[in-house]
């Protein structure tokens, strides 16, 4: 837990540009004495929502309209009740948002949003998304090592590690694990700290929250805020979306910026809010919070104490004409502060900005600019993926260890398969048992990238990486090993114990053929989960597809009497490559015989009723075709990652 009192603060800054973000210089952070100036103009933001059956029907729906204010270095929240649009307007001035349907300008002291500004300045999202099996330690360095210049020395980047770990009071827990639900880690004030840290690394000038506090304690939420105020007071720019807080919390803001149905409520000191609702006709109740005397007042139900009659009836004038009585509140209040000395203020400070400039092309939105290279960016993806493995054992040893029983159980079933009629069938058995069963292995591969999906949306805009170097990087350290190993392992188990064909060549031709059957399979998984945010809907689809494949393998129905207008389903079952592969492995060359060894069939014969024949090109045919869908599959989810819509 985290209390105010561990919380030291003293953020530096480091050298800036001209617009006040961060330079690409390697000098020590240096305590800054001015920091940005975050404006925006006339701020709309529109989006499609569809409606009606199958959502024919579709309306735009407003979301911001007409939003104009000034966020200056200090603590800057915006408030409102849920759905209000607190949380779209601090990614349209994170510039997060889809620019399509936003109109409106963001200048950072007087200029446009430079191109790289989502990687400039830092942004920490509601739910705080760190590797959880990596010490708080390893996930500085990790943001450090591909949001820092490679030009900058390694001792350098580890002093800022250390600085910041200082400054967020996170010394005693620097080398602990942050924790997953298997592994129990940091406290939750800790866990906050450690987001925010990642986003130091850069030293932001302006930095953004989306809802700090949420998932934390009373107490918490107080101490991570009074971080914050700590940070503000060193000329940092912090700008966060907040719900309820109380009012401990209330009295460290700057600025307070009041939405309610994507209406401006209120811009201004935040200090200065009280006032400015008494003028409205609302007064606040002795002892009772004012963020929630803000929201009781939006919301309609407020039990404030309103001016008295004679008094209300002045103030009631400055803010509705008779003809407008029946208006929503929401509107009222709003226009009552576009005629307010607040808004009278504000818009004077934004008249002062040029111009000239709100007329540029805003590249904000543009592409990413990294600052480290592709194969620095696969090398630590890799390096961090591969920690993530070892880190989480519940999972990777608990794979192997179902291989391990598994194999000893199709072991004990099948042992010493003997070489008559029944040992056709019985090879034929447990060859389909064997591929389908990596099949249906393959399914956990879904949750490669649908769990970590949130942490790679956030880490990608922030241009941590590349996709590809991502996408690259997931497929050597996880995918590769974790369907490595168990076909590894089912094949030196089960070939031996079973009594399989005693040449080298097959022991290796059937490790190799579902090591590709594996792969496969866990490629169409990653096709269908790529872009996916629940893992039962990517695994029902994986399951369901699977089933239909079975049927065409080739052991339930003999593929040469489907009819015509089906049998070519059969060319999309990735269950029968591999068991047309292993067939032909085991029973070429073979002779099984009945009783008294009267009744003769060769593995020839057999290969023949299934329709598979025995030149060699029949066996390395099924394994360029893996190959072929692997790589479509990899493919598909590569494009899909590429498409994945990068804003909220």
């Amino acid at each position: 837990m985290m209390s105010s009192s561990d919380v030291q603060i003293s953020v530096p800054m480091s050298e800036r540009n001209s617009n006040g973000l961060p330079g690409t210089t390697s000098n020590d952070m240096k305590t800054a004495t001015e920091g940005s100036v975050l404006s925006f103009h006339n701020i709309c933001y529109r989006v499609k929502v569809k409606s009606g059956f199958c959502g024919r029907k579709t309306f735009e729906k407003v979301v911001l309209s007409d939003i104009s204010g000034i966020m200056k270095p200090g603590l800057n929240a915006i408030l409102g009740p849920t759905g209000g649009g607190k949380s779209s307007l601090l990614d349209v001035l994170a510039a997060r948002k889809d620019p399509h349907g936003l109109t409106g300008d963001v200048l950072i002291n007087g200029a446009p949003q430079p191109a790289n500004f989502k990687c400039n300045s830092g942004y920490v999202v509601q739910d705080d998304v760190v590797m959880g099996t990596l010490t708080v330690r390893e996930n500085l360095q990790f943001s450090a090592a591909l949001r820092l210049p490679m030009t900058m020395p390694n001792h350098e980047k580890n002093e800022r590690i250390n600085k910041v770990i200082r400054e967020l009071g996170l010394e005693k827990v620097a080398d602990s694990k942050v924790g997953t639900q298997f592994i129990r880690g940091v406290s939750g004030g800790e866990r906050k700290r450690t987001s925010i840290g990642m986003e130091l690394i850069t030293d932001p000038s302006i930095l953004f929250l989306d809802e700090p506090t949420t998932g934390l304690d009373s107490s918490t939420a107080n101490a991570v805020l009074l971080l914050l105020k700590r940070m503000s007071k060193q000329g940092r720019t912090i700008i966060f979306s907040i719900h309820q807080p109380r009012y401990s919390i209330f009295k460290l803001f700057d600025s307070l910026t009041l939405l309610a149905s994507g209406k401006l409520m209120f811009h201004g000191p935040a200090q200065e809010a009280l006032e400015y609702f008494s003028s409205a006709g609302y007064q606040c109740e002795p002892y009772n919070n004012p963020a929630d005397f803000f929201l009781d007042v939006i919301n309609g139900d407020s039990t404030a104490v309103v001016l008295n009659r004679e008094e209300e009836g002045r103030e009631a004038k400055k803010i509705e004409e008779p003809s407008k009585r029946e208006r929503p509140l929401i509107d009222t209040l709003a226009e009552f502060y576009t005629n307010s000395s607040f808004y009278r203020q504000t818009k004077a400070e934004l008249d002062q900005f040029s111009c000239t400039q709100k007329k540029k092309k805003n590249a904000a939105f543009t592409d990413i600019a990294y600052v480290t290279s592709f194969c620095h960016q696969l090398r630590w993806i890799a390096r961090r993926s591969f920690k993530n493995l070892l880190g989480n054992p519940q999972a990777s040893i608990a794979q192997i260890i179902v291989t391990i029983i598994l194999a000893l159980i199709i072991g004990a079933i099948y042992f010493r398969l003997p070489s008559d009629n029944a040992g056709i069938q019985n090879r034929a058995g447990v060859l389909f048992f064997l591929t389908t069963n990596q099949c249906f292995s393959s399914v956990s591969a879904v949750e490669l990238f649908v769990v970590e999906k949130k942490l790679f949306m956030h880490e990608y805009i922030s241009g941590y990486y590349r996709v590809s170097a991502y996408f690259f990087g997931k497929l050597f350290s996880d995918l590769l090993p974790m369907r490595m190993l168990p076909s590894i392992l089912f094949t030196c188990i089960t070939y031996f114990m079973l009594g399989l064909k005693p040449t080298a060549a097959a022991f290796f031709i059937m490790m190799f053929t579902l090591m590709m059957v594996a792969y496969t399979a866990s490629s169409m998984a990653l096709a269908i989960a790529a872009g996916q945010s629940v893992v039962s809907v990517a695994t029902l689809l994986m399951t369901i597809s699977f089933v239909f494949m079975m049927l065409f393998s080739g052991l339930l129905v003999n593929l040469k009497t489907i009819a015509a207008w089906l049998s070519w389903l059969q060319y999309f079952s990735i269950p029968r490559y591999g068991y047309t592969a292993l067939q032909y492995n085991e029973f070429l060359g073979q002779t099984f015989c009945g009783g008294n060894n009267t009744t003769c069939t060769t593995g020839e014969q057999h290969l023949a009723q299934q329709g598979i024949g025995i030149s060699p090109w029949n066996l390395w045919q099924n394994h360029v075709a893996l190959a072929c869908m692997m790589v479509i599959f990899l493919t598909i989810a590569y494009i899909k990652l590429l498409l994945l819509k990068k804003y909220s």
